[in-house]
């Protein structure tokens, strides 16, 4: 008898609530390690709000919200800590620390989990400074600071930091946005990147069709260092599409299923 997959991130009826009303109504979905999920939708359905909840930066006013097998709705900021470390997260437009260099963005994640870190300690993290840079094409900048960058670098730096740590999740929030479309195309090829070499369970809010078709087609090659076409005779990984509509999710399915919707608001964002 075999055991069943634990979930790495479960929604339960979760219901979220500001001053003007609910931004997330009633959402239930379950993520499975190495998954991808791409959240569409328009400005205001619940996107954002959705990887903030996923994180405990916002409590739910019903429902319960499973990270990791465990039920964060009402954990202790002590304890939320401790499970986000285990979560990367590239916020909208990188979110770097302007007064930071490079490598000092970069090392933030793994410097916040020690207070007084030894020297072995150090020279291990700037190891892992520089690889993860690297895993970016990004390991000449290590001494420059975001101001020195254009913003598709600033991006990149930006995964770099949120995977630092080797996280089995990774939360992208418009990881393309104000990019033109060979940075995008760039960006997300890093990000089928982190999926496929680390086996990552990933999420990504995004208004490009483009982003989702790109992570459900296309794999990355270790032994050419280029994404190809994905024929999906392997195991492969699974990508999920999400569409939000007024803090609803109003479908939830493979490529082809988004495809054939006949509701007019989810054909939207079908590429075309």
């Amino acid at each position: 008898m075999t055991n069943a997959v634990q979930p790495i991130l479960r929604f339960d009826r979760v219901t979220v609530e500001f001053d003007d009303g609910p931004v997330i109504e009633d959402v239930s979905f379950t993520m499975v390690p190495g998954e991808c999920r791409v959240i569409l939708g328009a400005a205001g359905s619940g996107k954002t709000v959705l990887l903030k909840t996923a994180l405990g930066l916002v409590r739910p006013i019903q429902g319960r919200v499973y990270l990791f097998g465990e039920d964060i709705t009402e954990a202790t900021e002590k304890r939320l800590f401790e499970i986000r470390a285990r979560v990367g997260m590239l916020f909208q437009e990188g979110a770097l620390f302007d007064s930071q260099t490079v490598e000092e963005n970069v090392a933030y994640p793994l410097l916040s989990r020690i207070s007084s870190p030894t020297r072995a300690q150090i020279t291990e993290i700037e190891r892992r400074v520089l690889e993860s840079l690297k895993f970016v094409e990004l390991g000449e900048t290590i001494e420059k600071y975001p101001s020195e960058l254009s913003g598709g670098m600033r991006r990149r730096v930006g995964i770099a930091r949120a995977t630092v740590t080797e996280p089995p999740l990774v939360l992208y929030d418009s990881p393309t946005a104000g990019l033109d479309p060979i940075t995008a195309n760039t960006i997300m090829a890093l990000v089928a990147k982190e999926r496929d070499v680390r086996n990552t369970a990933t999420v990504i809010v995004t208004h490009r069709s483009q982003d989702g078709q790109l992570m459900a087609n296309f794999r990355y090659n270790p032994d050419s260092g280029r994404l190809v076409p994905d024929d999906h005779t392997g195991a492969g990984h699974k990508t999920i599409f999400m569409v939000m509509r007024d803090g609803r999710l109003v479908f939830e399915g493979s490529q082809t299923e988004l495809e054939n919707s006949a509701d007019p608001y989810v054909h939207k964002f079908v590429r075309r």
